[in-house]
């Protein structure tokens, strides 16, 4: 109303003032839009992030590495802490496997919908003939759950290895068998820290991601049961391809659940991920609104 009076009295002061209360009740709106969007239960707690190399041989492994970097920098963007807790680095190239813990306000809710299968598409570079080669990387994402869940892990359950730690991490890298190797024998979960000081501080971070993907475990498991009871085809996500980073014979990434396309390829494996993420926080809301309907 004030807006249509000051446009009738050709009055451009009270014009501009109106405009800029308008421009901040807009600011406070995309805030409280953005805040409804992270409504789950561990939304704001640390995520442990696992980045591992799937079908692809080197090139796989080169992948994962690419993937790494462009959370890294994505998360530093951001302005959140990251924890490098192993890095297992390739024999001739890449990295087989990694596993970070990402501190910040809404940390595992932004990094929820990087779980899955990533799929990269291009000109082989360590093809002598330079040929297009497809590789996958499989990420996971659990909740860095500390006290507030009870997970009993029995000491019998655990095979626990010492080995030497690789890559950069400081003098005691390679010189002790100071990096920890924990096994859940009942379900097979492998988790592994190298990067503390000591051998006791790996073993008590390697517990803690144990646990949360213990947790997480327990989590899917009473999600797949509700959806048999509701008869429902479950959708797994960890080892379904979610998103296709195409760089040979054109330049798309395009996330596989929201139908998000970015032409600018580079661009996202240099951290610009905010589109995939938006899209998915919505997408994920959009579903559980249908579910609560349900």
């Amino acid at each position: 109303m004030l807006l249509e009076l000051a446009e009738e009295a050709d009055d451009p002061e009270t014009r501009r003032e109106v405009e800029t209360e308008l421009a901040g009740v807009q600011d406070i709106l995309d805030d409280l839009e953005m805040e409804s969007l992270f409504f789950g239960e561990y939304d704001d707690r640390p995520a442990i992030v696992s980045v591992h190399a799937g079908a692809g041989g080197v090139d796989a492994q080169d992948w994962t590495e690419m993937l790494i970097r462009m959370y890294l920098r994505f998360l530093d963007d951001r302005g959140f802490d990251v924890r490098m807790d192993e890095v297992t680095e390739g024999e001739e190239a890449g990295i087989k496997s990694a596993t970070f813990t990402v501190f910040g306000d809404h940390a595992y809710g932004i990094m929820e919908g990087e779980r899955g299968v990533h799929r990269l598409v291009r000109i082989s570079p360590f093809d002598a003939n330079s040929r297009r080669h497809t590789s996958f990387a499989a990420v996971d994402v659990v909740p860095d759950v500390g006290d507030e869940v009870d997970i009993e892990i029995k000491d019998e359950d655990l095979r626990i290895d010492t080995y030497r730690a690789q890559g950069a991490g400081g003098q005691h890298v390679n010189k002790t068998d100071s990096a920890v190797r924990i096994t859940h024998l009942p379900t097979g979960i492998v988790v592994q820290c190298q990067n503390e000081r000591s051998q006791l501080q790996n073993k008590a971070r390697a517990m803690a991601i144990l646990k949360a993907r213990l947790a997480d475990e327990a989590r899917r498991e009473r999600e797949r049961q509700l959806a048999e009871i509701r008869g429902e085809q479950n959708e797994a996500s960890w080892g379904r391809q979610i998103r296709s980073y195409v760089l040979q014979p054109y330049q798309m990434v395009k996330d596989l659940r929201t139908g998000v396309e970015v032409g600018n390829v580079q661009a996202v494996l240099d951290g610009d991920l905010e589109a995939f993420v938006q899209a998915y926080l919505r997408w994920r809301r959009g579903r559980h609104e249908v579910s609560a309907d349900d």
